[in-house]
């Protein structure tokens, strides 16, 4: 049997979230917790990121500008953290 290019579903799975300017999202707390470096920086991180959506900005390599409808600062998180979220 010829090997296939197509990659596997384990690895579709695991691949980074396709990010566009305008896009919702929400932070994955598992992910974002799983980071040692993360979580010493921020070891309690607010509740809204996790709960959602906050809308791309703007995206640069592996990170995005992530705006939340509430006064709070903008913040690039990197987009192995970041999953779809809700529409309001």
């Amino acid at each position: 049997m010829a090997p296939t290019d197509s990659p596997s579903p384990a690895s579709k799975a695991r691949s980074p979230l396709k990010l566009k300017k305008g896009s919702l999202v929400k932070v994955d707390r598992h992910a974002y917790m799983a980071d040692s470096s993360r979580a010493a920086s921020d070891p309690e991180p607010p509740d809204y990121i996790f709960l959602g959506p906050g809308e791309v900005l703007q995206v640069k390599e592996d990170a995005a500008l992530i705006r939340w409808r509430l006064p709070v600062p903008d913040v690039w998180l990197p987009a192995d953290v970041l999953r779809p979220g809700n529409s309001l």
